[in-house]
């Protein structure tokens, strides 16, 4: 089969997303993991466009990558000067890398709208500036911006624009869907007739999500010439992003049968894709092919029957394939079958037949009418588990708590939480400030608890939210609220529910602590034993 090339922007095209900003450690790092993973090319970055990004390949001139590639990118040359004389072409130069890519304008509208020049000006400058880095012994990766918009327009002179690409040495032509504004069958269309026009055997695509369809507008090129994906991790980008490269990558290996990376790799997807949604400091999503934490989650009652007798049933891979795993979710969508499922992926023997199952589910169905929703916090049903199986240890005794809000003459919100416990014999009476009444509260409760579980101290909360369940109950409405929680090895959500948004955060935050607090015991005793 033909050989198909991931060239990755996510530190280029995917640092455009709104919220993300990488440091100079971070696109460090995370080229690093692409490197380590097996990516074939990897674009840190315009180094002409910032320091920044400049510093990212001084630091690679001295610390090579095993495999991918570093591709500097950067724009054809200024129309004001030489292609010999541009400092964007000449800091491609000093990137000292094999492979650059450079971009250039196929639609006629930007030519005449945006750089103001005309369409043979336009010309001269694509194919002077891939000759000037060639005379520099680089190989070119020309991306043909606004391809398919301009082809469309002005299908004569966007042939033109490739042809001069072509006629300077351009090693690979990449058509991009910059505005991700085209369907399948108009990329495919669009590129067949350039290869028939042009003798194109081999090019690259890039495709922008802004109808949702940048998976399959690459896709579909791949049986006709196309062996470079250009895309990023997890679909980071302007406006609606990239192609996703973790479902590029997943879908050619497990259902096309390339050999993208090895077998043993393709098991760290997953991995990899948490990897940079955790540095670039953004929420992974659960519905994520292949690698979300919903990927492979069953909640049907009719489904988990199914999935336990055959998981072909209702997934299309099995979710190790990609290091990811299956889950089955408590609701009230669920039967016993689901109940006894998922007591057994979090290591419970029960029984489906038996009276405390049927315990136990009536117990979950009367909690859900209540408001709680376990699907979303495993944590807390872990601890219903626990408690059901006399597993459970308690690790303090709340005495009371007080919390204060006080809006002071210099409008400034103080919140200050109070709060008495007994742990082990011992009373524990403590204060604590925070940003608000529930972070108050936390750092409360952990100040009380530290001398006495120091591990406390690995865990930190992550999210938190809340949820009306009546709104026509108006401020008087029962609340959810959901926290999940982090430490070194692992994250869990628990939940709490009341009409007073302090007794649900408690509920939600102690469930928290004592998870964490259970999990090491076992630990501990489980070193201990050994």
């Amino acid at each position: 089969m033909r050989r198909i090339f991931i060239y990755d922007t996510t530190l280029r095209d995917g640092a455009q997303t709104e919220g993300i900003s990488y440091s100079l450690q971070d696109k460090i790092n995370i080229a690093k993991r692409l490197d380590d993973f097996g990516i074939d090319f990897i674009e840190p970055g315009w180094p002409y466009s910032n320091s920044k990004d400049k510093q990212v390949f001084d630091y690679f001139k001295k610390h090579h990558l095993k495999k991918s590639k570093l591709v500097p990118f950067g724009s054809t040359a200024h129309p004001s000067g030489p292609a010999y004389k541009d400092k964007n072409l000449i800091s491609l130069i000093k990137s000292d890398t094999e492979y650059v890519t450079i971009f250039g304008k196929t639609w006629n509208l930007h030519v005449k709208e945006v750089l103001k020049i005309s369409l043979e000006d336009n010309l001269k400058i694509i194919f002077e500036s891939i000759k000037f880095l060639k005379k520099k012994g680089k190989k070119v990766f020309y991306d043909a911006e606004h391809f398919f918009d301009g082809y469309k327009a002005n299908p004569a002179y966007a042939l033109k624009t490739l042809k001069a690409a072509q006629e300077a040495g351009g090693e690979l032509i990449i058509f991009c869907d910059t505005n991700g504004g085209t369907l399948p069958q108009g990329v495919k269309r669009t590129v067949m007739e350039v290869k028939e026009k042009l003798s194109l055997d081999n090019f690259g695509i890039h495709c922008h999500n802004d109808l949702g369809l940048a998976t399959a507008n690459s896709l579909i090129l791949l049986e006709d010439g196309c062996i470079q994906v250009q895309g990023t991790v997890n679909g980071y980008g302007e406006r609606c992003g990239n192609v996703d490269l973790i479902s590029i990558i997943a879908i050619l290996q497990s259902k096309m049968g390339y050999n993208i990376v090895s077998s043993q790799k393709i098991e760290e997807l997953t991995h990899l894709s948490h990897f940079v949604s955790e540095i670039s400091n953004m929420a992974h999503r659960d519905n994520s092919p292949f690698v979300g934490r919903s990927a492979f989650a069953h909640k049907g009652g009719v489904h988990i029957d199914a999935v336990i007798k055959n998981p072909l049933a209702y997934e299309h891979v099995f979710p190790s394939l990609v290091g990811n795993k299956r889950r089955f979710v408590v609701s009230e969508l669920a039967g016993k079958s689901t109940l006894v499922a998922k007591a057994k992926e979090l290591k419970f023997d029960l029984d489906k037949r038996s009276s405390q199952a049927k315990k136990l589910y009536n117990l979950l169905q009367k909690l859900e009418k209540d408001g709680y929703q376990f699907e979303a916090a495993e944590g807390s049903f872990k601890l219903l588990l626990e408690k059901e199986f006399k597993r459970y240890k308690k690790f303090f005794d709340l005495l009371g708590f007080r919390v204060i809000i006080e809006k002071r003459e210099d409008n400034k919100l103080i919140s200050e939480a109070t709060i008495k416990l007994k742990i082990n014999n011992k009373l524990e009476h403590t204060a604590s400030l925070g940003d608000g009444p529930v972070n108050a509260l936390d750092n409360a409760l952990r100040k009380a608890l530290r001398n006495f579980y120091p591990t406390l101290s690995e865990m930190y909360l992550t999210d938190f939210k809340v949820r009306v369940l009546d709104e026509k109950s108006g401020t008087a409405a029962k609340v959810r609220v959901l926290i999940q929680s982090q430490d070194e090895k692992e994250n869990w959500s628990t939940i709490g529910v009341s009409e007073n948004i302090i007794e649900a955060s408690w509920q939600a935050l102690v469930d928290s602590v004592e998870y964490k607090l259970l999990k090491d015991l076992k630990k501990s005793e489980s070193v201990a034993i050994k």
